[in-house]
């Protein structure tokens, strides 16, 4: 099933965590998936159900992608959240929408609406959905926002007499079922105290106003056929190496396909906090994904002994990859709402938070000669991926050497993205291993050049003595 709406915050998040939520709590095997870039949805929905969400992008991704992704995955509850509205989308011609996706994968849609202040008006809005594009099936409406019994009795009824869409669920107004929002959006479940309990409300409001069962049999469906396995490496490998992994709650940013991509080109992931952990772990190599380390950034600063073994390392020339928050973590520092906070310091500039976003959406990315990483035969033309960032990096020298050439988008100064620092690369930019862009293989591929070139190096010294 994929969870769309009419246009944007008209609830489809809470519904889609609180579906997850309840069918998982009735013992269904429930596989969450979610449309587009996006980090925190995708925490929620995998905290409600217990597996990593999928995301699915087609902008980002080819078609025969989205759908072996979705099949490789599947499960007996396939649930999909979509982004926007049902229509909405880059193209002119919706080839990215949400309703293109669920064209793709075949998939009945459950229209998410914001009932507040409507009665009659409901039916045009609904036929009207359904007019725009006969090939999507529309298999049931969930009223949100109600605002009482007789409220949901006049929308049921107008409905049932003007259209031939079921009502599936009627969810009153309440407070309780909001999630604190940030200005990425919605608040990160990693970070958030009282996720669990808070999810388990959802589901616990979810299974009282959602019909589960005639939502079930509006999406039943014949089994998927399985899907080849990913190819996540065009880099052959023996050894194992140790990738120590950021993952707190000012980390938390990482897409469960790249995180298996790591682990499929032989690395071992070694989670560390940034705000506990004295000192690294004894790993090969550094990943910080993205995050808000700006609202975590005083015990960030106060973790002295973790910065200066994660500058050591990075001065020493330990490979690394950083991503947004990441890379402020890196740098000099972090300007948070009128406060300076000490940071790493192994990138030589510094983090400053804005009032607006400084880049936002989809990035292209041409990559330079430069680049610190091994190339596959074929190196894609252009890399696609995205940005949503509120900070800037200011005050770097400028001889910095980058990665890459923004060819949309911002990156670091609107021209250029991915710092180098020894054999660090540090963007604004998160990549994804799909299609042609192989960069959790590139990465380690890079460590174990790396580390073999060390390995050659301390053999050389012993028959020197």
């Amino acid at each position: 099933m994929l969870i769309s709406a009419a246009h944007k915050s008209s609830g489809k998040t809470m519904v889609s965590i609180g579906l997850c939520a309840a069918l998982a709590a009735r013992g269904h095997t429930v596989q969450p998936f979610k449309k587009g870039p996006d980090y925190i949805d995708p925490m929620w929905l995998s905290q409600a159900c217990g597996h990593p969400c999928r995301n699915l992008d087609l902008y980002l991704m080819e078609s025969a992608d989205v759908s072996t992704t979705f099949e490789r995955h599947a499960a007996e509850v396939n649930l999909v959240e979509g982004n926007k509205g049902l229509y909405d989308g880059l193209s002119l011609d919706g080839s990215n929408s949400n309703a293109a996706l669920a064209k793709l994968l075949d998939l009945p849609v459950f229209l998410v609406i914001d009932a507040r202040g409507m009665t009659r008006g409901i039916a045009p809005l609904i036929l009207g959905y359904q007019a725009f594009d006969r090939d999507i099936n529309i298999a049931g409406v969930i009223l949100n926002n109600l605002g009482g019994g007789r409220h949901e009795a006049k929308l049921r009824q107008v409905i049932e007499h003007y259209t031939d869409v079921p009502v599936v669920g009627a969810i009153q107004h309440d407070e309780r079922l909001s999630i604190v929002e940030r200005h990425l959006g919605l608040m990160p479940s990693n970070e958030s105290h009282v996720a669990i309990a808070k999810i388990k409300q959802i589901g616990d409001a979810i299974a009282e106003q959602v019909d589960l069962e005639k939502l079930l049999s509006l999406s039943n469906k014949s089994s998927l056929s399985v899907a080849p396995k990913a190819e996540v490496s065009p880099f052959p490998y023996a050894d194992k190496i140790r990738v120590g992994i950021a993952r707190d709650r000012a980390f938390g940013f990482y897409y469960a396909d790249d995180l298996d991509a790591l682990e499929a080109a032989g690395a071992e992931l070694v989670p560390f906090d940034t705000m506990r952990d004295a000192q690294l772990p004894e790993v090969d190599a550094l990943y910080i994904g993205g995050g808000f380390p700006e609202t975590c950034a005083a015990e960030l600063e106060a973790n002295v002994g973790l910065r200066t073994s994660i500058k050591q390392a990075i001065e020493q020339g330990m490979p690394a990859y950083a991503e947004c928050g990441g890379l402020m973590y890196l740098s000099r520092g972090i300007e948070f709402q009128g406060h300076q906070y000490e940071m790493v310091g192994a990138i030589p500039g510094d983090a400053k938070m804005q009032d607006k976003p400084v880049g936002r959406g989809y990035v292209h990315l041409k990559e330079d000669e430069a680049h610190l990483w091994p190339r596959p035969e074929a190196p894609a033309s252009q890399i696609k991926a995205h940005e949503f960032h509120y900070s800037s990096l200011e005050n770097l020298p400028q001889d910095m050497r980058f990665a890459y050439h923004v060819e949309r988008g911002y990156g670091i100064n609107g021209q250029r993205d991915g710092l180098m620092v020894n054999n660090l690369l540090a963007s604004y930019t998160h990549l994804r291993t799909i299609g042609s862009c192989y960069w959790a293989s590139r990465f380690v591929a890079f460590i174990r050049q790396h580390k073999r070139q060390g390995n050659s190096q301390e053999t050389s010294k012993e028959k020197a003595i």
